[in-house]
């Protein structure tokens, strides 16, 4: 059952958010300790066949962390590899792309001086968090759980709070639901006061609702972010999605009327065991955090998990690879709690969109085969719209399409599987960049990164108040 977190407190302002707790990353004298100093990223294009089979035999030597694509399955005849490389193979590595003439080149020099330059030193810099919340720079885990519970205490007439279940380590699945019914001046009376924090939580029941009932059949938008640890501007997307909704509503008609027809659920973190790690341990996690009995190795990749072909193609059966599918489909908790929910609820979502990271794509299914879906004309018309709404604010290019074709095939992804279950619109964006930063997107390029993709997701929601036609 989800538990729904409520408070009556009166709003302020969305910019005075005062954090409950400061978590300083990390205490050591270097980020990390220091694990990533001398590492380089390299950007390899195998321009035939036999240089593919040749890059593929380099990384069955070399132990390497693939960037893009996720697998050296999925490496194919011109189409760039993103490869972080550890500073004792660099040499190595790029001797034999040498002797074998396969063009490569280095996209990070210093892996470390990068890490560095993205987030600081955490413990000596001044982040305007401290007073009041900051959407321009990354947040751990704990400051974005606090973050969501000041959400909900500050407005509670637009935002409920609830847990749809546990990870692997215990850590709560928090969904933030964004919604009104057009009458947001009357409040729900409720005469019982509490107290907020991360250990301390009211529970009501998922049927329970702030504010005037809202209609039992009301459309409504997923949006998850945080799926793979290392993707850190999706977590800060999902927070912008909240902050822009909450600021505009009173004086963004557009906003206003999605709002009042549409309910949002907004998954903030979804990998949240991931994502911690990420913080704490290795800053290119990728995977949860769940254990496989009779392996050293851990975690499955949350996009491998979903009950749609489940480990078929684009997916691996080894628990120590990048796209382990795990030993059953919905293994991982945090999996099996969205898919539970979204169960529940599929009658009245009616969009998925899954925020990841980076190509600078915006996805739709099939990931799992080369076909075209039913209904592909009003899909691919809204991912079109989406796109070109997207470059109207920098003028930044994305690619759309079936995930298949655009990217690659993968089994048991998330998009297949909302939309196997009835939801008609499901899409997986892919963020910036395109490799030159990769992960490892600075913070002065949060904003319009978010502010873009904002745009995107408004157009796919204002989409759904439509009938389509085509």
């Amino acid at each position: 059952m989800a538990l729904r977190i409520t408070d009556l407190s009166s709003a302020v302002l969305l910019g005075c958010v005062i954090i409950l707790t400061t978590v300083l990353y990390p205490v050591d004298s270097y980020l990390y300790n220091n694990r990533y100093f001398g590492d380089q990223v390299f950007r390899i294009i195998p321009s035939s066949d036999a240089e593919v089979q040749a890059v593929k035999q380099l990384f069955q030597n070399l132990t390497v962390d693939l960037w893009q694509p996720n697998s050296a399955s999925m490496i194919q005849e011109n189409s760039t590899v993103d490869v972080h490389v550890g500073r004792n193979k660099t040499q190595w590595l790029r001797r034999h792309l040498h002797q074998a003439h396969i063009q490569s080149e280095v996209l990070i020099s210093n892996l470390q001086t990068e890490i560095e330059r993205q987030i600081g030193y955490r413990s000596s810099r001044k982040r305007r968090s401290e007073i009041q919340y900051d959407y321009e720079v990354y947040h751990p885990l704990e400051e974005i759980q606090s973050w969501m519970f000041e959400m909900n205490r500050t407005h509670p007439h637009l935002v409920d709070l609830f847990s749809i279940g546990q990870s692997y380590e215990g850590r709560p699945l928090y969904v933030l639901q964004v919604k009104a019914d057009g009458k947001i001046d009357y409040i729900y009376k409720n005469t019982n006061t509490h107290t907020y924090g991360l250990t301390r939580l009211h529970s009501l029941s998922l049927s329970c609702q702030l504010g005037k009932r809202t209609r039992r059949f009301k459309k409504a938008v997923w949006i998850d972010c945080g799926v793979h640890a290392r993707e850190w501007i999706g977590p800060a997307f999902c927070q912008w999605f909240v902050k822009e909704a909450l600021n505009s509503y009173q004086h963004d008609s557009s906003i206003r009327r999605l709002m009042n027809q549409l309910d949002f659920y907004i998954m903030p973190v979804f990998n949240v065991d991931g994502y911690h790690y990420s913080w704490k341990t290795d800053r290119f996690w990728r995977k949860t955090r769940s254990k496989i009995p009779k392996y050293h190795c851990r975690g499955v990749d949350a996009n491998r998990n979903w009950k749609v072909k489940w480990c078929d193609e684009g997916a691996s059966l080894h628990p120590c690879d990048e796209t382990y599918c795990g030993p059953f489909p919905e293994s991982e908790p945090e999996v099996k709690a969205v898919a539970k929910f979204l169960r529940k609820h599929r009658k009245r979502v009616k969009a998925y969109i899954s925020i990841h990271a980076y190509a600078q794509m915006l996805l739709y299914p099939y990931s799992y085969k080369y076909a075209t879906i039913p209904n592909f004309n009003c899909v691919e018309s809204a991912a079109q719209n989406a796109v070109s709404a997207l470059y109207s604010a920098y003028g930044v290019r994305y690619r759309y399409g079936p995930a298949s074709t655009t990217l690659y095939v993968s089994s048991g992804s998330s998009i297949d599987w909302a939309y196997k279950n009835g939801i008609p619109y499901a899409f997986a964006f892919e963020l910036r960049d395109t490799g030159y930063f990769g992960f490892l997107l600075p913070e002065e390029l949060i904003n319009p990164t978010c502010t873009e993709t904002m745009r995107a997701v408004k157009t796919i929601a204002s989409g759904l108040l439509k009938k389509c036609t085509k």
